[in-house]
């Protein structure tokens, strides 16, 4: 089921008053896998001193726990510095494939003070799984949660 810009200000209100990254990265992947009925919904955070992308909050089943540069949507994403949406992941180069089940991918940089420090990668089992409507949608989702991101 596609989501709705009402979205938007129920994030708002579950994350407003909350400073702590985990918990805000968690009530997103919640509300969002409630909300769309999409087979995956998570956060990977960067690990500096690995330069990796590390397993955070998230709902669906069990996930890759790290993920290295050049390897996948999560890395293409980090290393661009740009929202990218792939409606058939088999098509992808190098694709990781943490699910059999997924069959397009959509992963959002989230920023603080100009770096990448998380990811939201989202997967459905569906081809073409995502409009540009709910793309557009989820990057003032990762905004608001940038705009309440601490160190």
């Amino acid at each position: 089921m596609p989501i709705s810009s009402n979205i938007i200000n129920q994030i708002e209100a579950l994350i407003s008053n909350e400073r702590n990254n985990t918990a805000n990265m968690a009530n997103i992947s919640a509300h969002l896998i409630a909300e769309s009925g999409w087979h995956w919904v998570g956060f990977y955070t960067v690990d500096k001193e690995s330069d990796q992308l590390v397993l955070g909050p998230f709902q669906g089943p069990v996930a890759c726990t790290r993920l290295n540069r050049g390897m996948g949507v999560c890395a293409k994403s980090w290393d661009t510095n740009t929202t990218v949406v792939v409606p058939n992941v088999h098509e992808f180069k190098g694709h990781v494939a943490c699910s059999s089940l997924s069959n397009s991918e959509v992963v959002i940089p989230v920023r603080h003070n100009e770096s990448i420090v998380a990811l939201l990668d989202i997967d459905s089992v569906d081809f073409d799984g995502f409009t540009k409507e709910e793309v557009k949608l989820l990057e003032r989702i990762v905004n608001k949660l940038e705009e309440r991101w601490i160190e």
